[in-house]
């Protein structure tokens, strides 16, 4: 079932730059249409990243708050390979006026550099104000120029706006800034659920349980959390408006597995076996059933639905070993996904497209994470000789999954790109598992 990760092909990155429908805090000239074609094989743009300039000294700490987190931003996403800022790069022009410094062009090349980025930070009162300009360094045009004003105190914030708006002038897609990971965190042999931003910044926990808190699912604009508790010895499904602090909790008897929210609604699929078999179910954010939705003898859970919300992707065990199976909730008719393998389980659609990632359990005892078209082509290994490594989940532009991982030994949420490059440790304290990447930001 292994196959060599193959290298990509011809990235192709298609701006229709619409800056001047924007706020008046966007100004100056960009082009129309900037198209971008890297060599085969190439992954990443080469980006020359200078750290912005301060005229007064006393602003210089919050120049390098802000440098710290716009290239943390940017490395994190493995969109950009930055490079190291050329010397001459200002040849002339005022300093500490974007639009009217001479940019070195010529240096830029020199160094490999296809774009460069750099602005200006002034601090009015509590305010900071970063004047940010990007240039394609191969030609010279500007490609956006934008002012972004926030809090002195909450430089990440401002420094991650720009990061979305660079990442979308080169995707046409919304980025993972602002988005927040819910996952579950054993300390003190207790498990509860934990909310993070993307990096695993912020930390916060959203259960005090003080026992067993399991599987959390956000829903589609992020305002409600489903998990799995055991307080009273028995699994109860729990739904929490986390602005409102409010928790429904569903009580039926029986087992209760594997909350998953349907996008673009507030209805949940869950299984639950009051019936005498273990189905799937849809369920309204208020605990009441809307309808079943599988009707076999064996046992459905894993629900994952397309971006549409028209399909749902489950795991069933109705053929014997554990497979995924994927159904049209229009019509009901199901058809069997996974093939190779014996135990293929947690299937998690993409939010943008119609790929599923998956995990397989290896023969030599392994777990490893797949991706497959949702027709069943274009199957793929992402994760190699790495222990047990479960719990796919998607980030909100379908670019990243963030997964669980015992390579180091004990659990912890890991990263990787779509493809499967450039997996690294969130380095969240104790033990995590069971991720799930919100699709909101």
């Amino acid at each position: 079932m292994k196959s060599p990760l193959m290298p990509f092909s011809k990235i192709v990155f298609i701006l229709l730059c619409c800056f001047a429908l924007m706020p008046s805090t966007l100004f100056g000239e960009s082009v129309k249409e900037y198209v971008k074609i890297t060599k085969a094989g190439a992954d990443r743009i080469p980006l020359v990243l200078r750290s912005v300039d301060v005229e007064g000294s006393k602003d210089a700490q919050y120049a390098k708050g802000i440098d710290k987190v716009i290239k943390n931003g940017l490395a994190f996403t493995g969109l950009f390979a930055i490079l190291n800022s050329p010397m001459n790069l200002i040849s002339g022009g005022e300093l500490y006026q974007t639009g009217k410094r001479q940019i070195n062009f010529p240096a830029l090349s020199s160094v490999g550099a296809e774009v460069y980025a750099g602005g200006v930070l002034k601090r009015k009162g509590k305010t900071l104000h970063m004047d940010m300009e990007v240039y394609d360094a191969l030609t010279g045009k500007l490609l956006m120029r934008k002012l972004y004003e926030g809090n002195r105190e909450d430089t990440r914030s401002l420094g991650h706006r720009f990061c979305d708006d660079l990442v979308r002038l080169f995707t046409g897609k919304p980025s993972i800034f602002g988005s927040k990971i819910a996952y579950v965190s054993r300390r003190n042999g207790k498990k509860e659920i934990y909310l993070a931003d993307y990096d695993g910044y912020g930390e916060v926990p959203v259960t005090s349980t003080g026992g067993l808190a399991l599987t959390p699912a956000l829903s589609s604009d992020g305002r409600q959390l489903a998990y799995l508790t055991y307080t009273r010895g028995r699994p109860d499904l729990q739904i929490k408006d986390l602005s409102r602090k409010t928790v429904v909790s569903v009580t039926r008897k029986g087992v209760k597995i594997d909350p998953a929210w349907r996008n673009g609604s507030m209805e949940l699929a869950t299984t639950f076996s009051f019936d005498g078999n273990q189905e799937i179910y849809l369920v309204r954010k208020s605990g009441s059933i809307v309808r079943r939705l599988t009707r076999d003898r064996g046992i459905d859970l894993s629900p994952s639905f397309s971006p549409d919300g028209r399909y749902m992707s489950f795991v069933s065990s109705r053929h014997g070993s554990p497979q995924v199976f994927i159904m049209d909730l229009n019509s009901g008719t199901t058809k069997r996904l996974t093939f190779d393998g014996k135990y293929n389980t947690q299937p998690a659609w993409s939010p943008v497209n119609d790929k599923i990632a998956f995990t397989t359990m290896q023969k030599n005892g392994e777990i490893d994470i797949f991706i497959v078209n949702a027709d069943g082509t274009g199957l793929k290994q992402l994760t190699y000789r790495a222990r047990q490594n479960e719990a796919p989940s998607w980030s909100p532009d379908g670019t990243m999954i963030v997964f669980s991982s015992s390579r180091g030994g004990a659990s912890k949420l890991y990263v990787m790109n779509a493809d499967g490059r450039n997996q690294r440790s969130l380095k969240l304290a104790g033990e995590q598992m069971q991720p799930c990447w919100s699709s909101f930001r």
